[in-house]
């Protein structure tokens, strides 16, 4: 596990954006931990999220034009992600787009740059894909091509009971592209280890991830 990935956790912990207990996820599965990105609500976490970000990105050697932040938890995570990057040297254009069509100003859907060449998603998690796809849509729409998803979590996990991959697996075969997770649950498992957590939360996540994981990603 690399440094930027420990720190992600850690920050994820101290701001109770990975947490742990008993919950209900959309699937209606019963989940001994959730990730909530929306609690990185201080400038501080936010420049931090950005540099993990943008950490992943250099990690993953992906080559893009633009960034693309969706709406709305892609908004501030793609705008931290860009300003981390530039910090770093790489300096991108950055697009997000409106829920609504705008009918007066400038109008239209998307804010920002113009949404052409290679484009880099980012967002918090996937886990249906769905949002993922209305992405892809706005980007072809525009004559664009996508250059990847970067998230926050990969939690590994089959998309439903009767698949044997999981959603990002789903939208790396069907799109051709990349879906890079600054952690994904076994980086959080060997954290848990590395940290003697407890025998029971450790050994609950471990049962969930037997479960429910998918046996290999990429």
């Amino acid at each position: 596990m690399q440094q930027y990935q420990r720190d992600f956790i850690q920050l994820a912990l101290e701001h109770d954006v990975l947490c742990f207990g008993d919950f209900t996820l959309k699937s209606g599965r019963q989940s001994p931990y959730f990730f909530n990105a929306g609690r990185f609500h201080s400038g501080a976490a936010l420049a931090a999220l950005g540099n993990a970000y943008a950490e992943a990105i250099i990690a993953s050697g992906v080559e893009f034009d633009v960034i693309f932040g969706p709406a709305y938890k892609g908004i501030p995570l793609g705008a931290v992600t860009a300003v981390a990057l530039a910090q770093k040297g790489i300096d991108k254009p950055f697009c997000y787009n409106r829920k609504e069509a705008k009918a007066h100003g400038e109008g239209g859907t998307l804010v920002g740059a113009p949404l052409k060449g290679k484009v880099l998603i980012i967002d918090d998690v996937i886990t249906a894909g769905t949002a993922v796809r209305e992405v892809m849509q706005i980007i072809d729409d525009h004559g664009a091509a996508p250059a990847g998803v970067v998230i926050g979590l990969n939690r590994q996990e089959k998309a439903s009971d009767d698949s044997d991959q999981s959603a990002i697996q789903q939208v790396e075969q069907e799109y051709s592209i990349p879906v890079i997770g600054i952690v994904e649950l076994d980086d959080i498992i060997t954290y848990l280890k590395s940290e003697a957590a407890g025998d029971e939360l450790l050994q609950r996540i471990i049962d969930y991830r037997q479960k429910y994981g998918v046996s290999a990603e990429g």
